[in-house]
């Protein structure tokens, strides 16, 4: 049994832990912002690396990078095809998903489900035409396989430009990751313990585009930046606060929302949430505004500088256009309703399940219905920790408590808190096979997930 005390001892002892150093490499130059790793090649080659993470580090970790690079982001505009081939040179079997992209069910990534996962030494092309411009997440997902991978650097970021961009400055993917390491410098252990840690692999080490944090950016005064922030970690939530920056959000989980301001200045930040924010900056050289990271005491996680240039000034931040292909309305009345019941292992080597069964491609689908009917789920967290999940080819609207509303956004993934209860409605306008998973990777690797059906 897992209680809370439990959980939450493993999480501060982890926070505890985290240094205010990041990895030994240089800082960007002035004037450039480094990291952004844009991929130009049609092909993602996935291999071992040995790099020191730590400066103090006695020894160098084996990570797992793209193309030689930890953090690439892949860059299209919107209305393209996407033809990305994966090319696996690591021990394991991988696939790839694209978190948040409502593409073909072929095209999903998911091995085991949606395609045979990729044997070392092998190949596979993903081609889609993402339908919507967005921030996307690239991971592993294989059933039972996907902890490792993740944490060993394998993640990436796809960029759909919207085909009218604000104007902006610059336009910056910031993808945040943590890393777990031993003493020496080297990566912990992928052990039984690490694998029944009822709060996931919760690393040491924090990271923005796999360098040092706080990372830089530079932007003139009087300028305005576009930030796109991901969450890569392997299970690690945590609130971002904006010190001395005034965001506005733009977009979340790729998809467009009229543009606020965040509540008390912070947003919950869970493994696989994006945002994407315009930030003006203040008409003077050399401040500094931070975007922390609400671990402990506070890290920073992004530095934004402004320089002695000047510009002329900016319209009015105003929201991306709406997406037409969302729907308007969703028919509650007339949805399809399924509970939800997510439980913590019952002891050593159980599996954590939802509705009292692990995750499984054998048997029937949490529930399977007719295309463009609109879905109720409600997701019951009867564990002593929050829970993210993720539902894979849709977005969805975060219901009201009584069902009267919804929050004036789209998600594709959300935190259930521990022992709470929150609905989500979607139109199942997707047709195939579609995993509802934890994002947190131990939990989706020991059975935190189920599938629905659309025909």
């Amino acid at each position: 049994m897992i209680t809370r005390r439990a959980a939450l001892a493993g999480l501060t002892a982890s926070v505890a832990s985290i240094p205010r150093c990041g990895f030994a490499q240089p800082a960007p130059s002035a004037g450039k912002v480094e990291g952004l790793g844009t991929v130009v090649s049609p092909t993602l080659v996935a291999k071992p690396t040995q790099r020191r993470l730590r400066p103090d580090a006695g020894q160098e970790a084996e990570i797992w990078t793209f193309n030689g690079e930890l953090a690439p982001a892949v860059r299209i505009k919107h209305g393209s095809e996407l033809r990305l081939a994966l090319r696996n040179e690591t021990p394991k079997p991988l696939s790839l998903h694209f978190q948040g992209i409502r593409g073909p069910n072929a095209m999903d990534g998911v091995g085991g489900l949606t395609q045979d996962p990729v044997p070392p030494g092998q190949s596979f092309e993903y081609r889609l035409t993402p339908p919507d411009a967005g921030t996307f997440l690239i991971r592993p997902c294989v059933l039972g396989g996907s902890a490792e991978p993740l944490e060993r650097g394998l993640s990436a970021l796809l960029i759909v430009d919207e085909k009218d961009p604000p104007q902006v400055d610059a336009d910056i993917p910031l993808l945040v990751d943590d890393w777990s390491l031993g003493e020496d410098g080297s990566l912990a252990p992928f052990d039984e313990a690490s694998r029944e840690n009822p709060a996931g692999r919760l690393g040491n080490l924090l990271s923005v585009n796999g360098k040092a944090t706080p990372f830089r950016v530079e932007a003139p005064q009087g300028g305005r930046v576009r930030l796109r922030l991901a969450n890569a970690c392997n299970a690690r939530a945590m609130r971002l606060r904006f010190d001395g920056l005034k965001p506005f959000i733009i977009a979340i989980d790729g998809q467009p929302t009229d543009t606020f301001e965040p509540l008390k200045a912070s947003l919950p930040f869970a493994p696989g949430s994006r945002y994407d924010l315009l930030v003006d900056l203040p008409a003077e050289p050399n401040v500094t505004g931070t975007v922390m990271a609400m671990v402990g005491n506070g890290f920073p996680l992004v530095e934004v500088v402004t320089t002695g240039e000047n510009r002329p000034p900016l319209p009015a931040i105003a929201p991306l256009a709406p997406n037409k292909a969302l729907p308007d309305t969703i028919k509650l009345q007339a949805a399809t309703r399924k509970d939800v019941v997510i439980k913590a292992p019952a002891g050593a080597g159980s599996p954590w399940t939802i509705n009292g069964a692990a995750g499984s491609v054998a048997g029937a689908p949490l529930l399977k219905v007719k295309r463009g009917s609109p879905v109720v789920l409600t997701l019951t967290n009867q564990t002593p920790m929050v829970q993210p999940l993720h539902l894979h080819g849709h977005v969805f609207r975060l219901l009201h408590p009584l069902d009267d509303g919804w929050d004036p956004y789209f998600l594709d993934t959300a935190q259930v808190p521990e022992t709470r209860t929150i609905r989500i409605a979607f139109v199942a306008d997707n047709p195939g096979k579609w995993l509802l998973a934890s994002t947190v990777m131990e939990r989706f690797d020991r059975g935190l997930w189920t599938w629905i059906e659309v025909t």
